[in-house]
């Protein structure tokens, strides 16, 4: 394995940084306070390439490999603030972009990939329910088969980017006796005649990330828009949890990066009883911790997206990754709330911010609860 960048990639990283820093952090405290989606920034984003990271350059991406887009992402993340804004690209790129690469057919291709990579689209996944969180496939949202389109009926919740989505991987069961081998994916428009969405719901962090339920009442879906086979729905999931859980939180290690120099400038500037409260060990020693937390976080993502990057699955390494980088970025964004005290605590400083964001992460994509028993499945347990 070999992690160094070349120069063209490094200009590619750079660049990413001064576009996020310039364009995507103006009035961050107030759109989180009002939990607003930042639609320019957004646009902005298409513009410059990040929605389609990985999808194939003929279907409208830039084909980056695994690796590379993580380094991108990474970059994207030190420099952009807006940790919500973060979710929602990883949303739209891991759960809706890349199963529309892998399972689309080229009619599908040509219909939404224009749009899903310019930033003139957004896409989400609608999954969970009520009734069935981690346990993703004893749904109850059913699609029956008539003439040539299928009816959708039930509900589904926590589903971001839901609010302002175009395009959503809406997953439901052609017959609930089958289990996983009856769920099937499909393809739906915003529009589409029966599908409501409610109001963005309010949440602890992610704010700028909008969240929904949505509601399938007779919600007519064209069979031209299933994704897939029908009953391979379980297949589609699968590769889009594995993509999103290797992928979507390479932002927080560029966000860990950026805590952790945060942290190292205020401990040299703040003195106390005479002398930079860095020279303190007990100080220094949770600024250590970070670092070496970021640097495992790092690895480990790398690791993941090389072997994803040389075609392997790496579901083992996508979930040993999410897991870990979770659990580190909230710890780190404990101490830095820590090590600044009184300032981490308050709004204007936005270290608060960034561990109210960080929490999330050991929740979506799979809790890490759930990280535990795959990757105790995967090693044979």
């Amino acid at each position: 394995m070999d992690f160094n960048w070349t120069s063209k990639q490094r200009e590619l990283f750079d660049a990413v940084q001064r576009f996020a820093a310039g364009e995507l952090n103006e009035d961050l405290v107030e759109r989180d306070r009002n939990a607003t989606f930042n639609r320019d920034g957004w646009r902005a984003c298409g513009q410059f390439g990040i929605q389609g990271l990985t999808v194939p350059k003929p279907l409208g991406g830039l084909g980056l490999d695994a690796l590379t887009a993580v380094g991108v992402l990474e970059a994207f993340g030190y420099a952009c603030r807006d940790n919500g804004l973060s979710f929602s690209l990883n949303a739209h790129m891991w759960t809706a972009c890349m199963p529309l690469v892998d399972f689309g057919t080229e009619e599908q291709q040509a219909a939404y990939f224009p749009g899903l990579c310019d930033g003139s689209l957004i896409g989400g996944n609608a999954m969970s329910e009520p009734e069935s969180g981690s346990d993703a496939y004893s749904m109850r949202t059913t699609a029956a088969k008539k003439g040539d389109r299928y009816l959708l009926n039930g509900s589904k919740l926590y589903v971001t980017n839901g609010p302002v989505a175009d395009l959503l991987v809406i997953f439901a069961t052609i017959d609930p006796a089958k289990g996983p081998r009856g769920v099937t994916a499909f393809l739906v428009e915003r529009s589409f005649p029966g599908l409501t969405v409610t109001p963005k719901r309010e949440k602890m962090g992610i704010r700028t990330a909008p969240m929904a339920e949505l509601f399938l009442d007779d919600c007519e879906v064209p069979e031209t828009n299933r994704l897939g086979k029908e009953g391979a729905g379980s297949s589609v999931f699968t590769h889009a949890m594995t993509w999103e859980r290797g992928c979507i939180l390479a932002s927080a290690v560029g966000s860990m990066h950026r805590l952790l120099d945060t942290c190292v400038q205020y401990a040299k500037d703040r003195k106390q009883f005479g002398q930079s409260i860095g020279k303190f060990q007990m100080v220094a020693s949770r600024i250590v911790d970070m670092k070496m937390r970021l640097e495992s976080s790092r690895q480990m993502l790398y690791h993941g997206a090389w072997l994803r990057s040389t075609g392997k699955t790496a579901i083992l390494e996508a979930a040993m990754a999410k897991l870990h980088i979770s659990e580190s970025w909230v710890r780190s964004c404990e101490d830095a709330l820590q090590i600044h005290g009184g300032c981490g605590y308050m709004t204007e400083y936005e270290v608060e911010r960034e561990l109210r964001d960080a929490i999330g992460s050991r929740i979506y994509s799979g809790t890490s609860e759930i990280q535990r028993s795959l990757i105790a499945a995967l090693l044979g347990l």
